[in-house]
């Protein structure tokens, strides 16, 4: 039988209309991986304060964001499994998203499994694991009661750290910049002090990039955290302040690549390209360059055939030494 892999992303809205970015926006909002804080506090805030301002604000811009294939998010992980199928032709190759309602993760499973007595190797498409994004994938597919094979992580491989560089070297190369920038989804600071890798990862990421970097000069990289959400702290240094420092400074010209996220989201692209965008030009910046995220070329998925098939072999392995 084929053998099975499930690539898991986070989700969208199934449209930019209000009412649909404000059941997606309800749904991940709601999710206590992401937001820690007790319901009973929570959800007042959220159904009375949040969701009515941010649906509508987010709606307007996700319109002008919005392609012929639907959202960038969920047509850029239509592509990737589109070329995984290209390049693991025996194997039954499929999407899941986190939230959002289309590709459930549970049911998609459910799927692969009636289909035949195989393994299924699943990928959550965040190259750094934390609680807000890879264990919610972790928990909805233990609850399929599903037996999976899991790649938890993959910011430590060096073929894409590679790729990462690569991308900043070449983006790099078209301009003169001041300053490059690595920014990461940030989290709550709560999290790091309960035990999540996710600080230590990025650390090592931006590091690991650094070290295969060909064009960029080591001295003109930093890193960040962007998103930050509520009012108690997250990491820092937060990307908008570092922003407006920077341009106070003279560094008036930076590229900054998100490397949490493989593939365009909407809330990052909104984030960075209207809002830290007229930040950086308010304050004195002239050029504020976005590294376009992996979106499913072929090198990324390379690496990902690589991964699923070098985990499938070292299972097969373990099976015949027990």
């Amino acid at each position: 039988m084929a053998t099975g892999l499930l690539i898991v992303n986070l989700g969208s809205p199934v449209s930019p209309s209000a009412r649909d970015v404000r059941r997606y926006l309800q749904e991940f909002l709601s999710d206590q991986n992401v937001i820690t804080m007790p319901k009973m506090l929570w959800q007042p805030i959220l159904r009375g304060f949040i969701l009515p301002f941010r649906s509508w604000r987010s709606a307007t811009f996700y319109q002008h964001e919005w392609t012929k294939a639907g959202s960038p998010l969920i047509a850029y992980t239509q592509v990737t499994r589109d070329r995984l199928r290209k390049k693991l032709p025996d194997w039954d190759v499929q999407m899941a998203m986190t939230y959002g309602g289309e590709y459930p993760i549970g049911e998609t499973l459910q799927g692969m499994a009636a289909r035949g007595d195989h393994p299924i190797v699943v990928i959550p498409l965040f190259p750094e694991y934390t609680q807000s994004t890879t264990k919610t994938i972790l928990d909805k597919v233990a609850a399929s009661g599903v037996k999976t094979l899991v790649i938890d992580q993959f910011y430590d491989q060096p073929a894409y750290l590679q790729l990462l560089a690569q991308q900043l070297d070449d983006d790099y190369s078209q301009d003169d910049y001041d300053t490059v920038i690595l920014s990461y989804h940030g989290i709550p600071t709560s999290m790091v002090r309960h035990g999540d890798p996710y600080q230590q990862a990025c650390e090592a990421t931006t590091a690991g990039v650094k070290r295969y970097l060909k064009k960029v000069p080591q001295e003109k990289v930093e890193m960040c955290y962007q998103s930050k959400f509520g009012p108690v702290p997250w990491l820092k240094p937060y990307l908008r302040n570092r922003l407006m420092a920077l341009a106070a400074l003279g560094k008036r010209r930076v590229l900054v690549a998100t490397p949490s996220f493989v593939a365009d989201c909407l809330e990052t692209l909104e984030e960075n390209d209207v809002q830290n965008y007229q930040t950086f030009r308010a304050n004195g910046g002239k050029v504020f360059k976005s590294v376009r995220p992996m979106n499913g070329c072929a090198p990324f998925c390379d690496i990902l055939a690589s991964l699923a098939k070098e985990t499938v072999a070292a299972e097969a392995q373990d099976d015949e030494t027990r």
